[in-house]
């Protein structure tokens, strides 16, 4: 059985870690898809691609889990939602099943007829991508807890969390 899990993963978190570890704990292979990868330096997407794959990569090996059951593939996004699921499947290995927590993309995985699957969310209000960044804005050092060591050394060797501090809130122009 392989599955699917997506998420921004801005940044890799102990609560995504946590979801893994469920999924791997089910036996299963697992496609980890890092959505909306083209997107980087913005409020909500500080971090590239090529650094949340490092990123995942480094929390997942620090974890010690079996990286021959695990890819990290990067998916831009298409902003056409009834063909993103089909847009998804083009670009990772066959799979059988999806986790998410995100409505929008239980949604879409549903009306293509990909099954869903549950795991249990790790304090969801502590850990998630914007509370992260918000105490790193914040110079709140509690952000450090809520991640990976990995993934901290990761964001304090290059900065990334200088990045996000000095792109704060800003907006582009459309």
């Amino acid at each position: 059985m392989r599955s699917v899990f997506i998420g921004r993963f801005q940044p890799f978190h102990k609560g995504h870690l946590h979801t893994v570890r469920q999924i791997i704990e089910k036996d299963e292979d697992l496609i980890i898809v890092i959505g909306s990868s083209q997107y980087s330096h913005t409020p909500n997407n500080p971090f590239s691609g090529g650094e949340r794959v490092m990123m995942i990569r480094a929390a997942l090996l620090e974890a010690g889990l079996p990286m021959d059951q695990i890819d990290i593939i990067p998916l831009s996004d298409i902003h056409i939602h009834p063909l993103w699921v089909s847009h998804l499947k083009s670009f990772v290995p066959y799979f059988d099943k999806a986790y998410t927590h995100n409505p929008l993309v239980r949604r879409l995985f549903t009306d293509a007829g990909v099954p869903i699957d549950e795991t249990d969310l790790l304090k969801r209000t502590a850990y998630s991508g914007n509370h992260v960044r918000d105490l790193i804005k914040w110079e709140n050092d509690e952000w450090e807890a809520l991640l990976p060591n990995a993934v901290v050394e990761i964001i304090k060797k290059n900065k990334l969390d200088e990045r996000i501090r000095q792109i704060g809130d800003t907006t582009l122009k459309k």
